[in-house]
């Protein structure tokens, strides 16, 4: 990566000039300087993936006729192999101009509709999805070297099943949702606290406390493509894509 020229000397600089910053005033100014610029090039570069003693084989050949099996075993078997929150992803939408977003959250189920997830309908995500109702889905698993990927149209499940898609999680998570405003501007910590207070006092007593906002969405795939990763950058990707009313099977190039 090529210094900006900004950041380049030049032998006739003047150390007496005023333009002329020091690395000392760069730093305490919050700016990049060439010592921090390089010590986190090499942070990057000194980072490893993968580090495990081995990674586990998949043999693309045996893999089931549907995605939805195979995504629940391997889900399954990063979960046995101590990956943290493996039910965690990135969901990624976008707005009506086309300008993506993301963030991380959990799944909720994976069935014959689809891959669930929650959320308010006034969110981000519950605004770009009304506008644009598409999403994709990102899963990693690194302790087993795998990623799945699901994209597809994305529905709205109704009211009820919203609901009781709510009111069977924990308390914490009813207290959050009664909180509401999700991606609104926050004024303070203390008020978000205060708010917060509330809820969980609201949602111990009442655990079924109604949420109209909370929403619950099903994405419906159209393509799910499965990565194991090899030690020798000989990495398996399988792509499955619902054409003509069947599930297709291809194997991509690394």
């Amino acid at each position: 990566m090529t210094d900006h020229p900004a950041h380049q000397g030049s032998p006739d600089a003047d150390p007496a000039d005023p333009a002329h910053h020091s690395d000392d005033a760069d730093a305490d100014a919050g700016t990049d300087t060439d010592t921090d610029a390089q010590a986190f090039r090499e942070l990057l570069r000194g980072l490893r993936v993968w580090d495990v003693a081995a990674l586990p084989s998949f043999d693309p050949a045996t893999a089931p006729g549907e995605p939805l099996p195979l995504f629940r075993q391997w889900l399954r078997e990063a979960a046995e192999a101590g990956v943290p929150e493996p039910h965690t992803m990135t969901l990624a939408t976008a707005d009506a101009a086309g300008n993506p977003s993301l963030r991380t959250l959990m799944l909720h189920d994976a069935d014959e509709r689809g891959w669930h997830f929650a959320s308010h309908r006034g969110s981000r995500k519950g605004r770009e999805l009304a506008v644009r109702p598409r999403a994709a889905l990102g899963f990693y698993w690194p302790a087993v070297g795998r990623q799945v990927r699901v994209h597809g149209p994305v529905t709205v499940a109704g009211p009820e099943e919203s609901a009781a898609d709510l009111h069977r999680r924990s308390t914490g998570a009813l207290a959050a949702a009664l909180v509401g405003r999700q991606s609104e501007v926050l004024g303070s910590v203390g008020e978000l606290a205060r708010a917060s207070d509330a809820a969980w006092e609201r949602a111990r007593r009442e655990p079924e406390a109604p949420v109209p906002s909370w929403t619950l969405y099903v994405l419906h795939p159209e393509e799910v493509e499965f990565f194991q990763g090899d030690a020798q950058r000989r990495h398996v990707r399988l792509n499955y894509r619902y054409e003509g009313g069947r599930w297709a099977q291809e194997l991509l190039w690394p």
